[in-house]
């Protein structure tokens, strides 16, 4: 009976960095940069340690309340924020941005990692509770990367000129673009539903933040999933000191520099701190602050302020100020009573670089948790993958040495010119002994010969290749169909499709079967059948 889960080790995927591999290895050149063990985690340690922290819960509450008042929520997302105000209490947390209709698959699998695991650590630890979180990063301002979705081989984007951070942005063109949507998904069952869903979130909601947080809520809130908007003067407010500090002694700079210095002799860094990692934020930009002598610039605005201004515009507006990459965990972990973070490999590389700037700050730093990452295949491929005596591990192969090597072990053909190779070689060996008693220099022109007749059986092994490929035509066009539905633009689907494809046929199961099927700390790749 086939398993509805399998696995491959990142390693041999082809699609994950060193870093990923060797953080989950927990490798001692990348072990010094992260606390607990990503795997197994020491999570009475972090609880400890986020014990002793103090924490604003109150604010956190009532902010969270402000945020929810206009929303229907179920008793699960009710009584989990109401929960935050226990000491007992912790979160959780993945992060993304306001991706228009939450962008790729894998946010999906962030959010329901964090659900499973909140929900494995209530069982392990009775006396605690545990809240998961979706942090929206709604203050990030790249619209490329927001600002479309990809379905069915299609990329849907949203035609905008606004600018600054998105989640603020109007969704103004939502009407044509769901109806995009619409014409890509086709028809399911839950099709209607999803598109009424959309409808009430994009055109029934002033911003973008807004539309994604009721989105998110109606999908996951059975689940009691929080979604934070840290986009709040309240939230803000607690982390005035560390705004404070970094405008005016610019810490991070030096700190989180130090850390790249060591971290970067094994492996790439993913981010590079600024002289000031905060943003000024308005209604249509968030633009870089700049310290030139005694004044403090905005850059590509009329904006400047004197010493004593900027201490108040941070005291009175802390809103307007928007923490960068290096900044913004920082800035996540004082509000939330947070024990661990799950984020993808880019994430996680920049978390790396860190946990001396927490310690600075005397913020607990969280576990780091890698996101689970899956392949989704349907009974189909796998039928025709079974006709090709093929498995879905062979897929992860470069397509063209798939391709080639299916050829090679299934043609009665020699294509492999071994003994070609072979025979050559020996020939010019014999040579250059006699072209050595003739004349020592024409021991050159035997080596250039060599070197002619090797690239010329190369030639005639290529071509006879290319020949029996075409006795294969059929079977060679099946990988590539294959490689191309379930590898979209040769990327893990993960990367380019959206959820809502799958979500029209199964509707809320959907969640509930990946739920099932996901291992909140596993350090595999998982393939899931689908029937």
């Amino acid at each position: 009976m086939e398993q509805p889960v399998s696995h491959i080790p990142y390693g041999k995927t082809g699609y994950f960095n060193q870093l990923v591999i060797d953080f989950l290895a927990e490798h001692p050149n990348l072990r010094p940069f992260y606390k607990y063990s990503p795997v197994q985690p020491d999570f009475e340690a972090v609880i400890n340690a986020k014990k002793a922290f103090p924490q604003q819960r109150d604010v956190l509450v009532a902010a969270l309340q402000e945020q929810y008042k206009h929303l229907d929520i179920t008793d699960n997302v009710r009584n989990n924020i109401n929960s935050l105000l226990d000491q007992q209490t912790f979160t959780i947390t993945t992060a993304h941005q306001p991706n228009i209709f939450t962008g790729y698959l894998y946010f999906v699998y962030k959010i329901l990692q964090t659900i499973k695991l909140a929900g494995k650590l209530k069982t392990q630890y009775p006396q605690y509770n545990f809240v998961p979180v979706y942090y929206m990063g709604s203050e990030d301002a790249d619209l490329d990367e927001l600002g479309h979705v990809y379905i069915d081989g299609k990329t849907i984007t949203w035609p905008t000129d606004q600018e600054g951070a998105v989640g603020r942005m109007q969704p103004e063109g939502f009407e044509e673009l769901i109806g995009k949507v619409k014409d890509a998904l086709g028809y399911g069952p839950y099709a209607e539903e999803l598109i009424e869903l959309l409808k009430r979130a994009y055109l029934g909601h002033k911003n973008i933040q807004e539309a994604t947080l009721y989105l998110v809520n109606e999908l996951f809130g059975r689940y009691g999933l929080v979604v934070l908007v840290p986009d709040n003067p309240k939230l803000k407010k607690l982390f005035i000191p560390v705004m404070k500090d970094e405008l005016f002694k610019q810490q991070s700079y030096r700190i989180v520099n130090e850390t790249i210095e060591a971290l970067s002799k094994h492996h790439k860094v993913q981010a590079n701190p600024r002289e000031i990692n905060l943003f000024y934020l308005t209604e249509t930009s968030r633009e870089r602050i700049v310290q030139v002598g005694d004044i403090w610039k905005v850059l590509h605005l009329p904006v400047e302020f004197t010493a004593d201004d900027l201490e108040k515009e941070l005291e009175e507006h802390p809103e307007k100020f928007s923490p960068n990459v290096i900044l913004r965990g920082m800035l996540q972990e004082t509000i939330l009573p947070n024990i661990a973070f799950i984020g993808g490999g880019g994430e996680i590389a920049y978390w790396l670089e860190l946990q001396s700037l927490f310690d600075h700050y005397r913020v607990p730093f969280p576990v780091l948790i890698l996101r689970n990452s899956f392949l989704l295949t349907d009974a189909n491929s796998r039928e025709r993958l079974q006709k090709l005596g093929l498995s879905v591990t062979d897929l992860f192969e470069d397509t063209e040495e798939l391709v080639n090597r299916f050829v090679q072990e299934h043609t009665n053909a020699a294509l492999v010119l071994k003994d070609e190779y072979a025979a050559v070689e020996k020939l010019f060996d014999d040579l250059v002994l006699k072209a050595r008693e003739i004349d020592v220099t024409l021991e050159a022109s035997v080596a250039a010969e060599r070197t002619r007749a090797v690239k010329s059986i190369g030639k005639l092994e290529h071509k006879f290749l290319k020949a029996e490929k075409k006795k294969f035509g059929w079977q060679t066009e099946q990988i590539r169909n294959l490689k191309i539905r379930l590898f979209p633009a040769n990327s893990l689907q993960e990367r380019k499709e959206n959820f809502m494809p799958w979500y029209v046929q199964q509707g809320p199961a959907f969640f509930d079967m990946l739920l099932e099927n996901l291992d909140p700390l596993s350090d595999q790749f998982g393939i899931i059948n689908q029937q």
